[in-house]
């Protein structure tokens, strides 16, 4: 098991969490069907939430009670989220820009723009599992947000994986806008980098996230796949890109619906954490920076080895298959014997 989802509050846990999913999946087909959907998502409501952010931040800085109290400041105030909303945003614009055909989407070399937001995002997760290493090698330490985190070899394997998956996206150049405007199509991203790409970022998750992996290892992951693999062929990027900027602008603003404290507490039924917490919520409270106490890594060990496994496994195809085609996989394109390449390169508007 790698959830605690048993118990008096099971049930709460897997309705929130399939709430979420069918939630993000419906947003997510709101913002990509039309242009004004897309705006209001990524234009108007992160425009608001960022004054909102700015607000709190120059609050809290001043000293207003308010701001030192916003759940935002209090539990979302860490590095990462911030990086990620954005670079997440970044990338919801440029792919609405390609689809769209708006300015340089246009152009020929902004092509690569993809490629080069998804590596960034890929490394901001890395970078965020090397520091857990190396600020608790084995042992537990608390992050600004208050979550203890358990850092070991399983951040190290995980960020090498992060890193192998970047080489895994092929066919940066070959990025279209969809025959009805609706995605852009990444024909070469086929279900083997997606399946590769959610089990690195699962693990990813489940070691620095533990107690909201639930929701953004499950159901955040669950939601673009599913769209891609049934209606939406060879737009999987622009989908997870999309529900990754919606739901963490609502985890930025409503951190609550998730969290678990320090100490054990919740504020609502179906918070979730992972079982490296030994004793579960009751046994957070006893929890103390620098040791090893109520921690079992086993999970988050044998989640990192999978995801290092089916990287390298995924990589060394590629560059088994290129060497034997005599193609550059980044200039061209590395999946194209497969039916779903076909399936999404007949979806695009090859010009």
């Amino acid at each position: 098991m790698l959830f605690q989802v048993y118990g008096s509050n099971a049930l709460y846990q897997w309705i929130a969490m399939i709430g979420v999913l069918i939630g993000l999946i419906l947003l997510n087909e709101f913002a990509r069907r039309t242009k004004v959907g897309g705006l209001i998502m990524f234009g108007a409501v992160p425009a608001v939430l960022t004054v909102y952010f700015i607000a709190i931040a120059v609050g809290a800085a001043s000293g207003a009670e308010w701001a030192l109290k916003n759940q935002t400041y209090l539990y979302m105030n860490g590095w990462f989220h911030y990086a990620k909303l954005y670079a997440a945003l970044a990338g919801c614009i440029g792919f609405m820009m390609i689809k769209y055909e708006w300015g340089i989407g246009k152009k020929h070399w902004f092509k690569a723009f993809p490629f080069a937001i998804v590596a960034i995002n890929i490394l901001i997760a890395v970078a965020s599992d090397f520091e857990s290493a190396i600020t608790g090698w084995n042992t537990w330490w608390k992050s600004s947000e208050g979550v203890w985190l358990y850092g070991g070899w399983h951040n190290v394997m995980n960020g090498i994986a992060g890193i192998l998956n970047i080489f895994c996206m092929t066919g940066w150049w070959a990025v279209y806008s969809s025959k009805d405007k609706k995605d852009m199509i990444w024909p070469d991203m086929i279900w083997v980098y997606i399946l590769v790409y959610d089990v690195w970022n699962f693990a990813y998750t489940y070691n620095c996230l533990p107690t909201h992996s639930w929701f953004c290892g499950v159901a955040l992951l669950l939601a673009p796949t599913i769209a891609a693999m049934l209606w939406n062929k060879g737009g999987w990027i622009m989908n997870r890109a999309n529900t990754l900027c919606i739901w963490c602008m609502f985890a930025q603003v409503f951190p609550l619906f998730q969290e678990t404290m320090a100490d054990g507490t919740t504020f609502f039924p179906w918070a979730t954490i992972s079982t490296q917490y030994v004793g579960g919520t009751a046994a957070m409270g006893s929890i103390t920076a620098g040791s090893s106490v109520g921690a079992n890594p086993t999970a988050m060990t044998i989640v990192s080895a999978c995801a290092l496994i089916v990287n390298a496994v995924a990589l060394a195809y590629i560059i088994i298959h290129s060497v034997k085609t005599k193609t550059n996989p980044y200039k061209g394109e590395a999946f194209t014997e497969f039916k779903y390449y076909k399936d999404a390169k007949a979806r695009a508007d090859v010009k």
